[in-house]
């Protein structure tokens, strides 16, 4: 889960941030801050701690939440209705579902490079 994504660390830092701001998480899933907003309101289980300011700080479960809501939606086209019914019924499987599709992903970038080298 958490251990096997690297997460962007400060210079010297030795494991994951505690909090990520809307920016950070934003630029980790590729979407925009009203995208993130937006899914707060739609799927549940998403409540990144606000400052006095209104400033939201995501907890790392609440980025992986929205890193399977990204996978759901972006890459195997889910409507917001069935992705949300998929996270309820089975999300311990759509989370093991999206690790093994960023390894296979990562494996053929491996291999195209590896065939673009010889």
């Amino acid at each position: 889960m958490l251990s096997k994504f690297v997460y962007p660390m400060k210079k010297g830092e030795n494991s994951p941030k505690i909090y990520y701001t809307i920016g950070e998480v934003s630029r980790m899933l590729g979407v925009t801050q009203s995208t993130l907003r937006f899914w707060e309101k739609e799927f549940e289980g998403i409540k990144p701690y606000r400052n006095k300011k209104g400033n939201r700080f995501y907890h790392p479960e609440d980025v992986e939440l929205l890193r399977l809501i990204h996978y759901l939606l972006k890459e195997k086209r889910y409507t917001i209705p069935g992705a949300r019914e998929y996270i309820r019924l089975n999300k311990k499987q759509g989370m093991r579902d999206m690790e093994i599709a960023a390894v296979l992903r990562q494996v053929k970038e491996f291999l195209i490079q590896l065939r673009d080298s010889i």
